[in-house]
């Protein structure tokens, strides 16, 4: 019986050694220049059907494979050392969780790295079109109080409201100490440098989707070409669809950022990176001013004029193909730039 437990706990002595032993500080970490972060793979990293993550991997030549414990799936690198690409798993539990291991992972020096989360979302149609890509000036989260419609009183457009608050829409957005996940600001000059530089790209467009398109009628952005804009994302633990949940995006995202935001994209992740991003900097691991968050229309968040919620909702994205696209030809040169330029961008961040 002694020998069995002591041989239980050398097991777990070498359990835990293993485990400090990967912990400790390489004696150089990769000094990483940017980070490339999408949220999710179809199948494999290459060579089938792609997700998020695999236009990355394949055209940014990420073709070594490093083992990412304190992640959802391994991490990508060029041979240089220069580039990582993280895919981060989907919901903001995922993307907070990943992004904290990264941020905390001594094989990386990140602290002048730039990130560039990225993927694809629903578009608003009074924002743009699908394959529109957008720069996020604000990230707004989701930490709501919520009433069933069926239940609540009847001069209420919906049935969420900020906590602290009474109805929604209060004229105070002012929340409890604690409540500190609804607004993320990017940094201004960064994404304006992201968008000039990108403004001009033709993002191409997809005849399926442009027929598509024109059942919006009630909304004349919807029915142009996709473009780069600047517009802020929506993150939410709950996959929403519809024109009244639409309304409460755009109410929510008008009033956290007192009405300097536009809701354009809708997603699941955006809140999770960026508040583990904040936390990594106060750690002095990262630097907050260097992240960046570029969405993409892979389908619209409600349905054109007199089609139904549950139809839309449950429709493959006709416009997912297209996304994935927009997403790698508005990022890849704002991507390019900063590791191309690290003689320049390591200590000074473009547009500031």
């Amino acid at each position: 019986m002694r020998l069995h437990v002591v041989r239980i706990l050398a097991l777990l002595l070498m359990m835990v050694t293993g485990a400090a032993t990967y912990a400790q500080t390489p004696e150089k970490p990769w000094q990483i220049r940017a980070v490339v972060i999408a949220t999710f793979e179809i199948g494999e990293d290459t060579g089938d059907k792609p997700g998020e993550f695999q236009l990355w991997v394949e055209r940014e030549h990420l073709d070594e494979i490093v083992p990412f414990p304190g992640g959802t799936h391994p991490l990508r690198t060029n041979k240089e050392h220069t580039v990582l690409g993280m895919l981060s798993g989907t919901t903001l539990v995922n993307s907070t969780a990943s992004m904290m291991a990264l941020g905390m992972d001594p094989r990386f020096d990140l602290t002048h790295a730039y990130f560039l989360i990225n993927g694809i979302a629903g578009v608003d149609p009074r924002f743009g079109s699908i394959g529109t890509a957008a720069w996020a000036r604000y990230v707004v989260g989701d930490v709501v109080r919520y009433i069933d419609p069926r239940e609540m009183p009847k001069d209420w457009p919906y049935g969420w409201f900020p906590t602290g608050a009474t109805r929604p829409n209060p004229q105070d957005t002012e929340a409890p100490s604690w409540h500190r996940s609804n607004l993320y600001t990017l940094n201004p000059a960064l994404v304006n440098w992201a968008y000039e530089t990108t403004k001009g790209i033709e993002l191409g467009d997809d005849p399926r989707v442009a027929a598509f398109r024109k059942l919006f009628t009630e909304t004349p952005e919807a029915r142009k070409p996709p473009t780069v804009r600047l517009g802020d994302t929506f993150a939410a633990d709950y996959y929403w669809h519809g024109a009244k949940s639409t309304v409460f995006a755009e109410d929510w995202v008008r009033m956290w950022t007192h009405g300097k935001g536009v809701f354009a994209m809708t997603e699941m992740e955006d809140s999770g990176f960026l508040e583990a991003a904040q936390r990594l900097n106060a750690l002095h691991r990262i630097d907050v001013n260097r992240v960046l968050v570029l969405r993409t229309g892979s389908n619209f968040c409600e349905p054109p004029p007199g089609h139904d919620p549950v139809e839309s909702l449950t429709a493959p994205y006709i416009g997912g193909k297209l996304a994935l696209e927009a997403a790698y030809k508005t990022g890849s040169p704002v991507l390019h730039y900063l590791v191309d330029h690290w003689a320049v961008t390591q200590d000074h961040i473009p547009g500031n």
